[in-house]
């Protein structure tokens, strides 16, 4: 934990320094939980909050709205797509950081709203650069996990030859693989959301996925989330 000299200003509850994140963990592997810790404590960027073992722990810590929340699935009590559920309920932006990487559970977690999934296998600057990332309202999935879905897409069938996407489509595309619902991406890019679901139509029509994780898969295999591939735009 960052050690606060009595000759500190330190922020009031509900204000954090400018240009500072405030990051929770839930991790139940003490070990790793320690040295995620650490490398967070170190960070010159970061205001650390709670760092805890499970979900019900996370609760009693009232972890203030908005924070960036490193959250494991394998988690005793709430666990999986369920725990990024309910965490991103109350109000944070979660980072999975997971040694489950499998193609359906990268995309059951996103699609349940975590803005980012990382290996557990991540070294420590690119954890900080995606905590930034999904910090600043984007989203990010590390080379490794990237690889492996776009992997489990090239082992299926072939087919026709890849449509492409106008810049607004994917933007929207993007926005649908952080985990916003419809009424959101309308208020970010500033449309309405009938708008929206024309885009969201044109996109299922041009890449045959119908459904939002394979549209989250769709997002990371053209490379528009941060790890996967050059980031183009998104949400400052």
């Amino acid at each position: 934990m960052k050690v606060v000299h009595m000759t500190e200003e330190r922020p009031t509850e509900g204000e954090l320094d400018q240009g500072r994140v405030r990051v929770a963990v839930i991790e139940d592997h003490p070990l790793y939980r320690v040295s995620v810790e650490r490398v967070l404590a170190e960070a010159d960027f970061v205001e650390l909050g709670a760092v805890v073992d499970s979900v019900a722990r996370f609760h009693v810590h009232r972890q203030p709205p908005g924070s960036v929340v490193l959250l494991d699935l394998g988690l005793p009590g709430v666990a999986g797509a369920a725990a990024v559920l309910e965490v991103c309920e109350l109000g944070h932006h979660v980072l999975v950081v997971s040694a489950q990487a499998e193609p359906e559970v990268v995309l059951g977690a996103i699609a349940a709203g975590a803005r980012g999934f990382l290996s557990k296998d991540v070294d420590a600057d690119e954890l900080l650069i995606a905590i930034r990332t999904v910090a600043g309202g984007g989203a990010y999935v590390s080379a490794v996990v990237a690889g492996m879905i776009m992997k489990d897409n090239a082992d299926r069938p072939a087919v026709s030859a890849e449509a492409e996407l106008s810049p607004r489509e994917e933007q929207v595309l993007r926005l649908v693989a952080a985990g916003e619902r419809d009424v959101d991406i309308a208020l970010i890019l500033g449309i309405g959301v009938r708008t929206v679901r024309g885009y969201l139509d044109r996109i299922r029509d041009k890449t045959g996925e119908r459904r939002r994780p394979g549209l989250v898969k769709e997002a990371i295999r053209r490379g528009l989330i941060g790890g996967a591939g050059p980031r183009r735009g998104g949400r400052k």
